[in-house]
């Protein structure tokens, strides 16, 4: 039987919702457990038939609210987290770091194990994976070094930490996809909803029609029929918060810029090389150097 483990920080009162990835291969029951035990032969290369054999650890918002792993198992004592990513983040291997102490912390709890003795306590290998379908072009497969954040590198530590990116995006990982199902018929819904905002379509519209196409389609066997709220919402959810992030990213880089050019206007920089240099328009600079002049 699975053990399903939720860990959140003390005092919050935030309501937690999935998102999609974890909807289909984290959740508690027969289906989900199906379609995980294939993503991990198709990645593996094994051929697992016991979907049971998994034990399931979820863990949400271990360090802040913003972050939450996605899904993660133990088996033939290797203990494996899945994460998905819309958005290419260097800082994963840190993130697997934290979330991993948590497991591990969990694990030898339900064993009664205790760190306190004279002999050394096993644990199971652990494995941090990250699914990504972002923007951002990146190999099939790319290994994300801890080490890559250090400060400073001693020239004889060995310390090292990593996690997996595999791209999953349709022209990425074709194998992999072919061999599970499930990751595939998710890729081509991500697909879909990418492909309709190209087409200049609004969020809201992007993911309805994709709904509607995947429920004809009949992707993830009538799972998108069956969820079709809860897919709507998780969706709009997560493309909501993508494009606050992207556009909360461009309004810091513009201020950014504004700050530098009227530092550089104090400086008397001819407000031509200023916008040249911070990539403002030449009008808002000469506006910037009106204010200044006013308040001067």
């Amino acid at each position: 039987m699975d053990i399903i483990n939720t860990i959140e920080p003390s005092g919050t009162q935030r309501e937690i919702k999935d998102r999609l990835f974890k909807a289909i291969f984290g959740r508690d029951n027969e289906q989900s457990k199906k379609w995980r035990l294939e993503l991990y032969n198709a990645l593996r290369g094994t051929n697992y038939t016991d979907p049971d054999a998994l034990k399931i650890n979820t863990i949400e918002n271990v360090i802040y609210l913003s972050m939450r792993n996605d899904l993660s198992f133990l088996i033939d004592s290797q203990m494996t987290l899945f994460e998905q990513q819309s958005k290419y983040n260097p800082n994963m291997p840190l993130r697997g770091l934290m979330y991993f102490a948590q497991l591990y912390q969990m694990h030898l709890g339900r064993l009664g194990k205790t760190l306190h003795r004279n002999t050394i306590v096993k644990i199971p290998y652990p494995k941090f994976v990250v699914f990504y379908n972002g923007d951002r072009e990146t190999e099939d497969r790319e290994l994300l070094r801890l080490s890559d954040a250090f400060e400073e590198k001693e020239k004889d530590g060995d310390f090292e930490w990593t996690a997996e990116l595999i791209n999953i995006n349709s022209n990425h990982n074709k194998t992999l996809q072919k061999n599970c199902k499930p990751l595939y018929d998710y890729v081509r819904y991500v697909s879909k909803i990418k492909e309709n905002k190209k087409h200049n379509m609004t969020t809201e519209e992007a993911v309805n029609e994709a709904v509607d196409w995947a429920i004809k389609e009949n992707l993830l066997d009538g799972f998108f029929k069956i969820q079709k709220e809860e897919v709507l919402g998780m969706s709009l959810t997560e493309y909501d918060e993508e494009e606050y992030l992207r556009d909360s990213f461009q309004e810091g880089v513009e201020q950014k810029a504004i700050d530098a050019a009227i530092e550089l206007l104090k400086e008397k920089i001819d407000p031509e090389i200023i916008a040249k240099c911070e990539k403002l328009p030449l009008e808002q600079v000469l506006e910037l150097k009106k204010s200044i002049t006013v308040h001067a």
